[in-house]
């Protein structure tokens, strides 16, 4: 096989070399011929007198008819098969012909491999020079023959092998080297995945990408007994090897790789999960709102560390985090990809994760910052004119989105300090909240009643249009706010309700259907009397336009776009790693 002339090259190292084909094959080269070209042990003979053998191959290239008769031999000898290693070179000799040549040498080489131990490396070289020939069929051949070569020693190298395969494009051939990988994990799956995970630590980036790829589609397709409890224990810790230097989309591939695993099904295993997470977050570190990496980074940590929460799995350290450095700098945030609402999304991560908070060192402080920045998106009702209209030229707008992220929010934790409201702030402040809600839940009623005046009536394929998809979580996410503010309202203030967010699934019960505590007018506050008959609710409290309905959606941070950058940019360089494996 002919090779192109590398860039650097030294007798005794490992080089890459390109073959006919757009593969790369890794050896290790045994010297250097006239001129600088690089040799392969098939060119130059084996170290150790191996050299007239391979000056003999050289000047034979057996016929179809003695490659048949070679076979013929080792058939017949079955249990004897051993003492004929002049024919088994004879087929070994084979790769050198023309296509019908090396296609039978592709079936004949691997199917009396196990007799000669002596020729492995010469077998397998002989096969993966038919791995990268021109012709696709005798590739695809070659490939499919590969598992047959995967006996003890040599089954983490022929995974090595086929892991580097899967940078082909042909489907054809990329598919036989998925069933091929598959075959020999049932085989032997530590010794699989460690050719696995050496390439994806050390190989060519397109390598890595496939072999990441494979681990996460295929490892759910295999059965328990190849998946045992040492098998997935090998994954975590070679996965936590890669963990320490991924890009934003291999990390979730991962997190979907280790997430899958059974071993990790218990509270235990979803709480190492969840560290994982956390050290990827970089919780540790000092948040810069204003680094789209570094937003983005903590943005995608999170997702893929709330479905682990549960009761018995907290998020405290999460929602920690995100009270005491997000919060504060959530105007100033960078969103990493255009067109996302970086605040809605910040806010819909902490609430979902605030269910499932612990208990927190910092209770009082974090719980305030939660309550501040709640009022700056509850504005207080304008002010009125002596004729009873507003002075100022329109109405306050009302983000619902962002008040039931913030509300539900401040109403999960504030059940772990129901005095709050009562002891923890002075008169005023409290007088000031109870204002911004009851202006608030006046504009949620007219709101609540278009929307249902809009719904009315309809079912099936008429709420599946956008426009009424929208208005359906828009009253969910009405009603949900109503409910939350219903309970603050009581003397002392409750946290006993219980809602569903309005961008989690959506529940049987909840579309068409009236709850009990959807209308929480009877519950408001009296108001004062000059200012009741002078204002027609139906006309000052209009339904927000425009600010309202652009955020409503259950929307996905992944399909919105990855992580910025390659490998290198805030997940960590990769800049040090070796370009490739030796076959």
């Amino acid at each position: 096989m002919s090779v192109g002339k590398p860039k650097a090259f030294a007798t005794g190292c490992c080089v890459a070399v390109r073959g006919l084909t757009w593969r790369y094959r890794w050896l290790w080269f045994c010297g250097v011929e006239e001129g600088g070209w690089l040799c392969s042990p098939l060119q130059q003979g084996r170290r150790g007198g191996g050299g007239q053998r391979s000056r003999r191959r050289r000047g034979t290239m057996p016929t179809v008819e003695e490659l048949y008769r070679n076979y013929g031999i080792l058939a017949d000898a079955k249990e004897t098969a051993p003492e004929h290693k002049d024919a088994y070179q004879v087929i070994l000799d084979g790769v050198k012909g023309g296509p019908k040549e090396k296609r039978l040498a592709a079936q004949f080489i691997p199917k009396f491999f196990k007799h000669f131990p002596e020729l492995a490396d010469s077998a397998i070289n002989a096969q993966l020079d038919l791995c990268e020939d021109e012709d696709v069929s005798i590739r695809r051949q070659a490939i499919k023959e590969l598992p047959q070569f995967a006996m003890g020693d040599n089954l983490p190298r022929v995974a090595d092998i086929l892991t580097q395969l899967l940078q082909s494009d042909d489907s054809a051939e990329f598919n036989l080297v998925n069933n091929a990988l598959l075959s020999i994990f049932k085989m032997d799956a530590k010794g699989t995945l460690g050719g696995l995970f050496s390439q994806i630590l050390q190989g060519e980036d397109i390598v890595r990408e496939r072999a990441i790829k494979f681990l996460s589609t295929k490892l759910k397709t295999l059965p328990e007994e190849v998946l045992t409890k040492e098998v997935e224990e090998l994954i975590l810790t070679e996965s936590k090897k890669v963990l320490e230097d991924v890009t934003g989309e291999e990390f979730v591939l991962f997190m979907k790789i280790l997430s899958g695993l059974k071993s990790l099904q218990t509270v235990s295993g979803r709480q190492q999960l969840v560290e994982l997470v956390a050290e990827q977050a970089d919780l540790e570190q000092t948040f810069n709102p204003s680094d789209p990496d570094c937003v983005d980074r903590l943005l995608q940590c999170t997702r893929q560390a709330v479905p682990l929460f549960s009761k018995n799995v907290h998020s405290t350290r999460f929602v920690t985090y995100f009270c005491e450095h997000v919060l504060p700098n959530l105007s100033s945030l960078t969103t990493p990809v255009e067109g996302l609402d970086i605040q809605l999304e910040v806010l819909k991560l902490l609430a979902e994760m605030s269910s499932f908070c612990g208990d927190m060192e910092k209770l009082e402080s974090n719980l305030k910052k939660l309550f501040d920045k709640l009022l700056e998106y509850m504005p207080l009702p304008p002010e009125e004119a002596e004729n009873g209209e507003n002075a100022g030229n329109e109405e306050p707008k009302l983000q619902f989105s962002y008040v039931e992220c913030l509300l539900y929010s401040f109403h999960q934790l504030g059940r772990k300090l129901t005095d709050f409201l009562t002891t923890k702030l002075n008169t005023d402040k409290v007088k000031d909240f109870k204002i911004r809600l009851q202006y608030f839940a006046r504009g949620l009623q007219v709101y609540i009643r278009q929307l249902r005046l809009a719904l009315q009536g309809k079912t099936g394929e008429a709420l599946k249009t956008e426009e009424n998809k929208i208005k359906v979580v828009a009253l969910k996410i009405t009603n949900n706010i109503n409910v939350l503010i219903k309970d603050l309202f009581h003397i002392p203030p409750s946290y006993k309700s219980t809602v569903t967010l309005s961008w989690k699934p959506v529940q049987k019960s909840e579309v068409g259907q009236k709850r009990a505590s959807e209308d929480t007018s009877s519950d408001l506050p009296a108001k004062k009397s000059q200012a009741g008959p002078k204002r027609d609710a139906r006309q000052i409290y209009n339904p927000p336009s425009g600010k309202y309905s652009s955020n409503l959606g259950n929307f996905s941070y992944e399909q919105r776009g990855g992580f910025r950058g390659g490998r290198g940019r805030g997940w960590g360089g990769r800049g040090n790693r070796s370009r490739g494996r030796i076959y």
